[in-house]
């Protein structure tokens, strides 16, 4: 992770906002997030921010307009593929999760799209299968656009407060003390995004 925030912070702000926001729509529109979830990409987004690379503001925007738009994007391709994209191979690999999705659509109905944005596997998966539903499109904006806003700025936030609390310390305690301090924010995030990634995992056959 710490090779990403050194080759994001190397780019120019505008394409800093480009990359993030890509990472994000991809996450949930071509289920890129089973290779880099779009919230890792939200976070170090929020750590650039709070060293001054881009705006907090207008990074947490991108980050909230590119998770509505690339729900809406997945919610589309459902329609246009079908059951076809149940086929890949990445999710034949993981029926179990896919079937308790499905099952969480028919019990909760559209509030699972609020609830799957905070959950790594089904934050990618839940607009195909809310789409291969048939759940109304108005019904599945609204509430992808309330579990956008949330996880949005809740994600771009941990990243921008983290790195905002190592700017603090570097100035008080010297840059050997802060990096040392540094390292440890960004292990207990990488930490955090493994442990994401584990519970997503579906069990060894």
């Amino acid at each position: 992770m710490n090779t990403i925030t050194n080759w994001l912070g190397d780019l120019s702000g505008p394409v800093i906002y480009a990359v993030v926001g890509t990472l994000v729509f991809c996450e949930d529109a071509l289920f890129f997030g089973f290779v880099l979830p779009g919230e890792t990409a939200a976070v170090l987004g929020g750590l650039l921010a709070a060293q001054g690379e881009v705006s907090v503001w207008w990074l947490t925007v991108v980050v909230v307009v590119a998770a509505i738009l690339g729900d809406s994007a997945g919610y589309a391709v459902s329609h246009h593929f079908g059951d076809r994209i149940l086929a890949t191979r990445s999710l034949r690999k993981r029926q179990n999760q896919v079937e308790r999705a499905r099952e969480m659509i028919r019990v909760r109905g559209a509030s699972a799209v609020f609830l799957a944005r905070f959950i790594a596997f089904l934050r990618a998966l839940m607009p195909a299968l809310a789409g291969l539903s048939d759940m109304p499109y108005r019904k599945f904006l609204l509430f992808n656009a309330l579990g956008g806003l949330c996880w949005g700025v809740g994600s771009t936030a941990v990243g921008y407060f983290a790195g905002a609390a190592f700017t603090r310390i570097e100035s008080q305690v010297g840059r050997i003390a802060g990096a040392v301090i540094g390292g440890v924010v960004i292990l207990a995030l990488v930490v955090w995004a493994y442990r994401q990634h584990r519970r997503t995992r579906p069990p060894h056959q």
